[in-house]
């Protein structure tokens, strides 16, 4: 498979088991981020690893976050995003280490811990291992921000979910690129995929 059938096939599940990458392996794929475009090198990526016992304890963080943001939250999803939470293989916090008083604008940092996080993706399929990124009302919450070591002005970018597929995981179709793409000849464009 060439590099550019490895990134055509990439997709994103949270069907995943043990095992999650470890070791020299998890750092490898870690050190991606630090391949990322990144106007001013200000490095604005942080993660924190969370697994084992650890899991049932950042759950509980998150559904407290979930009743703060709406006391009247529907339980399925507290349910939901409990188990999601307590069982995934690892859980990867997506933290933005900001600095609102640097030149170099707040969406351009908030951009390259994007980048980032898809290197990350990308470096974990490359592997063998599976991802799925998910954020949600709690990832913008400033108080749960706070709990996972990131006051304010950081921020969270959200939550890799990553483990081994399971068995059967399909990529979905992949649509065709032409209607997100148009070519500028002095006029402004329209897009296929926007008709």
């Amino acid at each position: 498979m060439t590099s550019l059938d490895l990134l055509l096939s990439r997709f994103s599940t949270d069907a995943l088991m043990e095992p999650a990458p470890t070791g020299d392996v998890l750092h490898n794929i870690l050190s991606t981020a630090m391949r990322a475009p990144d106007h001013g090198k200000l490095r604005p990526w942080r993660y924190v690893l969370v697994r084992g016992d650890a899991r049932p304890q950042v759950a509980q963080r998150i559904v407290a976050s979930m009743k703060r943001l709406d006391p009247a939250v529907d339980p399925a999803k507290i349910e939901k995003r409990q188990s999601r939470f307590s069982t995934m293989p690892l859980v990867i916090v997506l933290g933005m280490h900001l600095r609102p008083e640097h030149k170099i604008p707040l969406i351009e940092q908030e951009l390259a811990v994007g980048a980032a996080a898809m290197n990350i993706l990308n470096a974990l399929h490359a592997t063998g291992f599976g991802g799925v990124w998910v954020s949600g009302d709690v990832a913008y919450d400033p108080e749960l921000a706070a709990e996972l070591g990131f006051p304010a002005p950081h921020k969270l970018a959200g939550f890799l979910f990553v483990g081994t597929p399971e068995p059967g995981a399909v990529a979905p179709k992949r649509r065709p690129v032409d209607g997100y793409v148009a070519e500028w000849t002095g006029s402004p464009v329209q897009f296929g995929a926007d008709a």
